[in-house]
């Protein structure tokens, strides 16, 4: 019996097993991989696809991450804000299409014209769906009175991807004034709040190794996140880190097969969150999406953006469907999803399964799910982040 037959064996891999599996890029190995995970993807969430219609509705940013085609020192973006009446129009057709959740995301910003903004819109859309849409929030680093005022106007789920786990490689990505302790902090400002908390990580990024990528898997679960949104590092031209492209070509199927085995493995060892096949697939391969569900993700962010700004939101090269309307791009995944045999969740907010059994264990208990704390507020290491042995081979 080989060491992955051993781990997909388990009725859950061991922390130790992750940078193994992710480390199993024979084409036979990976298949067996998928299958497992995608056998536990059904059997714990169902063979069902969620939709969460995205709106990128600002491309404004304070940020000014190296990998980023949408930072701040960018001076060839053509900047822009989508007018709220657009927004709300959009909301309502989503609405109106069985979607069960809609995203709002954009750029980094913090003033008071922003977060009134975001207000405005969670109020109205809430209003409009009578509160059966869910609001998911994708807005960046704020402060916790901000994160209270969204969350009692209607956001029920906030994504803020850490990008990784890894202080020292996060560094490496950011200018001197980002800080990836205030990214966990505010990590856990949304959880205590009560915010459905989704994160996620960049998967290939020159330099990293599967012993880091593992480590992001663990971090996951430390910080309690239930909705997990990954995607593979895909250079942009305009960014600091644009010598990446020079090698990228070749790389692009390893690239996919990488991020595919990162799904498979947050599936395995976190079966009950809910997973995005991420548009970056797509631009490793035409069926990168699909590939990702049969992988073991369950969600899929269909872009509700109006086409004629979509071409200002690429924060990485090779975008795909910019010229997509939002019924051409319903239209599509919806054959391509049942094409696999799997079906659309309409007119269903998708609750990741975690933070439902979470909030029914507190109950129970005679407890709220917010403001229960990580394994050790000083240090951030607990039983989850043990290190993980065995592989500190860079991928790239």
């Amino acid at each position: 019996m080989t060491r992955l037959d051993e781990i997909l064996a388990k009725a859950r891999p061991d922390p130790d097993d992750l940078a193994a599996l992710l480390g199993a890029d024979a084409r036979a190995e990976q298949c067996r991989l998928q299958a497992a995970a995608y056998a536990v993807k059904v059997r714990t969430v169902g063979a069902v696809v969620y939709f969460r219609g995205l709106f990128e509705l600002s491309n404004l940013c304070s940020k000014d991450c190296l990998y980023c085609g949408i930072r701040r020192s960018n001076r060839k973006v053509d900047r822009y804000l989508i007018p709220i009446d657009e927004i709300l129009a959009g909301a309502r057709w989503a609405y109106e299409q069985g979607y069960g959740s809609v995203v709002l995301q954009s750029g980094e910003r913090s003033d008071p014209v922003f977060v009134d903004l975001i207000t405005e819109l969670v109020t109205k859309i809430r209003a409009l769906s009578q509160g059966q849409l869910a609001i998911t929030l994708s807005v960046g680093e704020q402060s916790e009175a901000t994160y209270r005022t969204w969350f009692q106007a209607g956001a029920e789920r906030y994504l803020l991807r850490i990008e990784t786990s890894d202080p020292a490689l996060y560094r490496r990505l950011h200018p001197a004034d980002h800080s990836w302790e205030r990214r966990r902090d505010c990590l856990r400002l949304l959880h205590g709040i009560g915010y459905q908390l989704g994160s996620g990580a960049m998967i290939g990024l020159p330099g990293q190794s599967v012993e880091q990528l593992a480590q992001d898997v663990l971090f996951f679960e430390q910080e309690k996140v239930v909705m997990i949104g990954m995607g593979p590092f895909i250079p942009h031209a305009d960014t600091p880190m644009r010598e990446s492209i020079r090698n990228f070509a070749w790389k692009r199927h390893a690239q996919l097969a990488l991020a595919l085995r990162m799904i498979a493995v947050t599936r395995l060892y976190l079966p009950d969150v809910n997973i995005a096949a991420a548009t970056a697939l797509q631009t490793l391969a035409p069926d990168g999406r699909e590939q990702g569900l049969m992988a073991g993700a369950n969600v899929i962010m269909p872009n509700l953006t109006d086409p004629k700004y979509r071409s200002a939101y690429q924060l990485y090269d090779g975008k795909p469907c910019l010229d997509e309307s939002a019924t051409q791009c319903r239209g599509c995944l919806q054959a391509r999803i049942a094409s696999l045999g799997e079906t659309i969740g309409f007119g269903q907010r998708g609750d990741s399964r975690r933070f439902v059994e979470r909030k029914k264990a507190a109950a129970t208990n005679g407890a709220t799910s917010a403001g229960q704390p990580p394994a050790d507020e000083n240090t951030g290491e607990g039983p989850a982040m043990r290190r993980v042995s065995g592989y500190n081979t860079k991928l790239f």
